[in-house]
């Protein structure tokens, strides 16, 4: 019988970067659940999935009660809730487990949870409170949520469809500068070339984002050197951000020593401030009666991710200037 441990945990189910709300608050307690699950149950990912879902109920039902002894045990019921929903993908990757299905189910869950408990949280509070800045606030914060997914869809397969053209242009086919529809589900021309071109199908290209992405430790400079090693040519469509942005780079190599992710405020952030700190604040009704923090940390929140959304778009649009620059070289070399 296998017996896993905590180094086990940590090599085969960590990311390599992550939220800094998971990698200081959620992996401690998660890491060693999991160590104690997988050697001691049989207990599958996608029951955990189920009883994380079940903790979010119970949560949903918290918040709906309104009083300040409710929204605490709404917030923490919320956070175990998320511990058992990190619980299930890292037992998956370390039994190997994992199903396209389960993916699936663990997506689903998490909207719901969230969505639910959101609801909850502010339709109580408007109904102990009956202050309407409660419901103002819910479309408001469910708009956000929703935001925040589809722009992150659409950016990554604008990424990718830069990325394509350019492997394209790199094994010597014919491209145009135009990023392909975003919203198209045909593969872009030049994908089925995933090094970017050899020695039988032209120029290597090694691109910067997923050399940075596949070892976070490396810095741009270490690329170049091991991509000039190799023989092969660096694309960097974020030159432009990185340039005019220096302190960047220095901000993830320090926040990536403890794999921390530069994406400070992600959805993840989003939902435990909205639904555990926000909660949490109501224990201020119990030296000063009707005081909360709710609709400040619930604005802030909403801002937080707005902010952090709107710098994915930016440097999205620099990269679009490094892309076009990029492949005119690349078409350019071939001449």
């Amino acid at each position: 019988m296998t017996t896993f441990t905590l180094a086990d945990v940590r090599e085969r189910t960590y990311k390599s970067r992550d939220a800094w709300w998971t990698v200081f608050l959620v992996d401690p307690l998660a890491s060693r659940l999991v160590v104690w699950t997988a050697n001691r149950t049989d207990i599958t990912p996608n029951q955990i999935t189920f009883g994380a879902g079940v903790l979010g109920v119970g949560s949903a039902a918290a918040f709906a009660m309104g009083s300040w002894p409710w929204l605490v045990l709404g917030a923490v019921l919320f956070h175990l809730s998320f511990v058992l929903d990190c619980m299930d993908g890292k037992i998956a990757r370390l039994k190997g487990t994992g199903s396209v299905f389960g993916a699936w189910v663990d997506f689903v869950f998490d909207r719901i949870r969230f969505f639910g408990c959101m609801m909850a949280l502010l339709v109580g509070q408007w109904a102990a409170t009956g202050q309407a800045v409660y419901l103002l606030l819910a479309p408001v914060a469910v708009f956000v949520d929703l935001l925040r997914y589809l722009n992150g869809a659409q950016v990554a397969k604008t990424r990718q469809s830069m990325r394509d053209k350019l492997r394209q242009a790199a094994a010597g086919g014919e491209v145009d500068a135009d990023v392909a529809d975003p919203e198209s589900t045909e593969p872009a021309a030049g994908a089925a070339a995933p090094e970017g071109g050899g020695e039988d199908g032209g120029e290597r290209v090694v691109f910067m984002e997923e050399a940075l992405r596949e070892d976070p430790g490396l810095d741009r400079e270490q690329v170049y050197a091991r991509a000039r090693a190799e023989g092969a040519r660096v694309v960097d469509v974020h030159a432009g951000f990185s340039e005019r942005m220096g302190w960047y780079e220095r901000l993830r190599r320090w926040l990536l020593r403890s794999r921390v992710r530069p994406h400070l405020f992600s959805g993840i952030e989003f939902e435990m401030f909205v639904c555990v700190v926000a909660p949490l604040t109501a224990v201020l009704s119990a030296v000063w009666p009707g005081t909360t923090l709710i609709v400040g940390v619930t604005v802030l929140s909403c801002a937080g991710l707005l902010a952090f959304e709107l710098a994915i778009v930016y440097k999205l649009w620099m990269a679009t200037r490094d892309f076009t620059r990029e492949l005119a070289r690349l078409q350019q070399g071939r001449a």
